[in-house]
């Protein structure tokens, strides 16, 4: 499927372009946006690379991987940065992650953008299944994907290699009977 386009109240989802570099910098190099992640704060350099191979990728046949930019409706600025992989181990199923610029967290922008990426996955792909995983000391993650639907399953003994230490991580997944779209 491409392009991939959707929309909530405040937000659209949309293929990446080259001109989203800088936005996608400006969490990807971010040591607050990047502290949960799992992995360190890119530079510029590599931010490039993974958005030139997100474009490449958005149009391969078949499609496996969606990264998308998340902007901001009344601003059209890219404030966050999305991505749904379908898993080739698991039949109709795929994993989703999802990063915001810090100075757009706390308003509920998390929800949607998560939301909108369920929405791809069950209404526009017909997957089943739709995991992610978070660390454990993002609280705030938990409590975004409960909001959107998301079920914790369970723990990833010392799953992610950050900083030179392993980390756990905490399993969250919806199937597509559980999925509610919005009104």
């Amino acid at each position: 499927m491409y392009p991939v386009e959707r929309s909530s109240a405040r937000l659209d989802l949309r293929e990446l372009t080259l001109e989203d570099v800088d936005a996608v910098l400006a969490i990807y190099g971010s040591a607050e946006a990047t502290e949960h992640l799992s992995f360190e704060p890119r530079t510029r350099g590599q931010v490039e690379q993974i958005v030139t191979r997100s474009i490449t990728s958005a149009t391969a046949t078949p499609r496996t991987e969606y990264a998308l930019a998340v902007v901001e409706r009344n601003t059209a600025e890219v404030i966050g940065f999305g991505r749904l992989a379908t898993d080739p181990h698991q039949q109709r199923g795929a994993t989703m992650g999802f990063a915001l610029r810090p100075d757009a967290w706390g308003v509920g922008y998390g929800v949607e953008t998560v939301r909108l990426l369920l929405g791809v996955g069950f209404d526009d792909l017909d997957l089943h299944r739709i995991w992610g995983a978070r660390s454990p000391l993002n609280e705030a993650s938990a409590r975004t994907m409960a909001a959107a639907g998301m079920v914790e399953e369970g723990v990833i003994r010392e799953h992610v290699l950050k900083a030179g230490k392993w980390r756990d991580s905490v399993v969250h997944a919806i199937l597509d009977r559980e999925w509610q779209p919005a009104p």
